[in-house]
């Protein structure tokens, strides 16, 4: 007896079932977004937790009519059975209840002899003691055959009638309540009228039991059998082959997708997948994220192109070059750190760092231009001068701390190219990074007192609702970036007029407020565009997954249209708050940006951090004297008082000046020194190429003799003439555009400049050895 026991106690296997499972996708709301099959070729989806109310009715009344109470076996169906194959001569019912059913495909419907119906029978009668009822119906559901490769109540009610199994009608319950005892008349092209005829008997028995009203029995039987199984759905399918790679514990995995917003989303790629094809770009990806949370609603990593242009590589998470991309971040950083204004004039004019030579998408030069717009516009060149002044291991430093994931060398591999796209991002990281922004100065006015920032604000997306955020409980006075940096930064990137950085000017119409980037790898490979308001932030990336450049391939003409788009579908229209209590609105010097001075002709009033009310006051007015035409600068030396006129003059470098007077015809140069007066001290002349120190590699001609190299000088003055010397010796003059091409030794050379008003330029340089 005890033998006895201990076989019962022990004779169910463990685990009741070791079938492979698909890989299920869910939304938010637990809609199928897709699925995979399972590793043994049938759709069979994860145990179904709780069998909805009609299949459950149908199926009790179909298969097992006292299955609420008995223990597993029915003495009563088994008699029966005994009479209905005793008076037919062969076996036509088996009795099983649905507990033994259970057993039965746990068991892998083993052969069907007398010692395996009895063990079948003693595991039915110890399942009931492990298991409720609506756990052991569970599993029947979830493993039973229902045609084909399709196994379980839910894969079921995808397939043939493209819905989840709550949402099936009676008809369709008692359809697929059907179809487990002779999963073979699912061929629905040949055995159509017996499987009505089957599913309209329990319709029939349903009513006479009372489990449904006349009126639901007559348009029950109305509905017609499905004609063609659907195909599951394919949405964020991309996503579905990201959760299984990176190995989610559970096989259901209910995303924090949003199923409307990612059914339009990738209509929206696909639309714009047939504009951009036109040149030869078959790839883009989207993803939009909450930015309070950070949840992930929309994720489209791939348009529909075909295999040939690689449509399974998930781009979301592929590293790109990030173009012009990053630049707001370091736009912030010099904001928080009082280094730089708004409105601050930095440097653009041809620049050389160390043999780097950074050019405008452009080709062009506007001498000097105020930051916000240097960033609105994408200028490379004063990027590139800020990371310098800032350092480009702190930014380094910076990006990894607002979630980019991918620098995987030193700040020294990167140096200033981290800002033009020397490094690669995913689009993943990149957008998250952008919503952490965005979620920094939202949070900001949800904690009084001085301590208002979590660093865990700054974290990345996620697309899984059993994933926990880690929570950082301490307050802190500081974040990676300030609430006022970020506002002034996201104030910088609203405009929706601006010169294109790529192609022009372009105008998005929207009546949503969206601070956005865009940004163009080199060779035109990569097309990035990320917007972010108070709510939702959205990225685009747009290329060739193969790496493939294309004319025209910019983040501006591909990306930018499919954002737009992408907030479109968008609700609200929420902006961020100002956050008032860390900026400080001043009067800033209107052409040069800086703190006003009492040389600044006129001022605008401009908001800054608190850091920025400790930069420099403006440098580039100064008081000057001239004659009273101001055709020239005179001292009292030279000329009587009556005859000076004093006024501020808005000065710029030379190089700078030379560049920026052909964009501004406003600006008006310095008027030269009278020829009877002491020489200014003011700097009339400056080289533009090659700057001190610079190091030179000259390639050899294709007769092998030495290439030359050209040195460019800019004068304040059009009408001065230039001397030109190199180690003492006289190589020539030139005239209003200070051009000079030359054959220089390997060596160190030093390069001296003379004017016709005897001011002076030494620099020295070097060339270097041919490799």
């Amino acid at each position: 007896m005890v033998v006895f026991l201990a076989f019962f106690y022990f004779s169910l296997p463990d685990p009741l079932f070791e079938d492979p499972y698909s890989t299920v996708l869910e939304d938010r709301n637990g809609n199928l977004l897709s699925a995979s099959i399972a590793d043994d070729g049938q759709w069979r989806f994860p145990l179904q937790q709780k069998v909805p109310e009609k299949f459950e009715v149908a199926i009790v009344q179909f298969e097992d009519k006292r299955f609420y109470s008995h223990w597993g076996v029915d003495p009563l169906a088994i008699g029966r059975a005994i009479k209905q194959n005793v008076q037919a001569g062969k076996v036509i019912s088996g009795g099983s209840t649905l507990t033994m059913q259970v057993m039965r495909l746990a068991r892998k419907n083993q052969s069907r002899t007398f010692v395996a119906k009895a063990i079948e029978t003693l595991q039915s009668l110890r399942l009931e003691f492990a298991l409720t009822k609506e756990e052991i119906l569970a599993y029947y559901a979830s493993h039973a055959p229902f045609g084909g490769n399709v196994v379980g109540i839910e894969a079921a009610a995808w397939r043939y009638f493209g819905r989840r199994v709550d949402q099936l009608s009676w008809a369709e319950a008692c359809m697929l309540a059907v179809l487990p005892n002779n999963p073979s008349l699912i061929h629905l092209g040949r055995n159509r009228d017996e499987l009505k005829l089957k599913r309209d008997r329990l319709l029939q028995q349903l009513k006479d039991a009372e489990k449904i009203d006349e009126m639901t029995y007559e348009l029950a039987i109305s509905e017609p059998i499905p004609e063609n199984p659907h195909a599951l759905p394919q949405q964020a399918k991309h996503l579905l082959v990201r959760a299984k790679m990176e190995g989610h514990d559970q096989k259901k995995i209910h995303s924090t997708i949003d199923e409307r917003i990612q059914i339009q989303s990738e209509r929206i790629i696909n639309d714009h997948f047939r504009r951009i094809s036109g040149n030869q770009v078959f790839n883009a990806a989207a993803i939009i994220l909450k930015v309070e949370t950070g949840e992930v609603i929309s994720y489209v990593g791939n348009t529909n192109a075909g295999a040939d242009h690689q449509e399974m590589v998930d781009v979301v998470t592929a590293p790109r070059s990030t173009g012009s991309i990053l630049k707001p971040f370091l736009y912030a950083a010099k904001m928080d750190e009082g280094s730089m204004l708004p409105r601050t004039l930095v440097s653009d004019v041809p620049t050389v760092i160390s043999g780097f030579s950074p050019k405008n998408f452009s080709r062009e030069y506007d001498g000097a231009v105020p930051a916000d717009q240097a960033l609105i516009r994408s200028l490379n060149i004063p990027a590139v001068l800020e990371l310098q002044e800032y350092q480009y291991e702190k930014f380094y430093n910076l990006l990894k701390n607002v979630g980019l994931t991918t620098l995987k060398y030193e700040a020294d591999h990167y140096g200033l190219s981290l800002v033009l796209g020397g490094a690669e991002g995913t689009l993943w990281d990149i957008t998250g990074a952008y919503a952490s922004m965005a979620r920094t100065l939202n949070h900001y006015f949800l904690k009084p007192g001085s301590k208002r920032y979590h660093k865990s604000d700054f974290h990345s997306p996620y697309y899984a609702s059993s994933t926990k955020q880690d929570e950082q409980l301490e307050l802190s006075e500081t974040s990676w970036l300030s609430a006022s940096s970020i506002w002034l930064t996201f104030d910088a990137l609203r405009e929706l007029y601006r010169p294109g950085e790529e192609t022009g000017w372009q105008h998005f119409s929207s009546t949503k407020p969206i601070a956005w980037k865009t940004g163009t790898s080199f060779g035109f490979r990569d097309g990035w565009a990320v917007g972010t308001n108070a709510e939702y932030t959205v990225g685009v990336w747009v290329g060739n997954a193969d790496g493939e450049g294309r004319p025209g391939l910019t983040g501006t003409e591909m990306a930018a249209p499919i954002l737009f788009d992408l907030f479109a579908l968008l609700p609200g229209q929420p902006w961020f708050q100002r956050p008032e209590s860390e900026l400080t609105e001043i009067q800033v010097c209107t052409k040069s940006g800086q703190r006003l001075s009492s040389f600044c002709e006129s001022s605008v009033a401009t908001w800054v951090t608190k850091t920025g009310l400790s930069s420099l006051p403006c440098e580039y007015h100064r008081r000057i004297h001239l004659t009273n035409d101001e055709r020239f600068q005179v001292n009292l030396d030279c000329e009587t008082s009556a005859r000076v006129h004093t006024a501020n003059w808005f000065v710029l470098p030379p190089v700078q000046e030379y560049y920026y007077r052909s964009k501004n015809i406003s600006y008006r140069p310095l008027p030269p020194t009278r020829s009877d007066c002491v020489p200014a001290t003011q700097v009339a002349m400056d080289l533009v190429y090659p700057k001190q120190g610079a190091e030179i590699f000259i390639p050899r001609e294709l007769d092998g003799s030495p290439g030359r190299t050209l040195f460019q000088a800019a004068h304040r003055s059009s009408k001065s003439t230039v001397y030109w010397h190199l180690d003492g010796d006289y190589i020539g003059s030139t005239k209003k555009t200070h051009h000079l091409s030359l054959i220089a030794d390997i060596g160190k050379h030093t390069l001296t400049l003379v004017d016709d008003e005897g001011q002076i330029l030494t620099q020295s340089f070097r060339i270097l050895a041919s490799p």
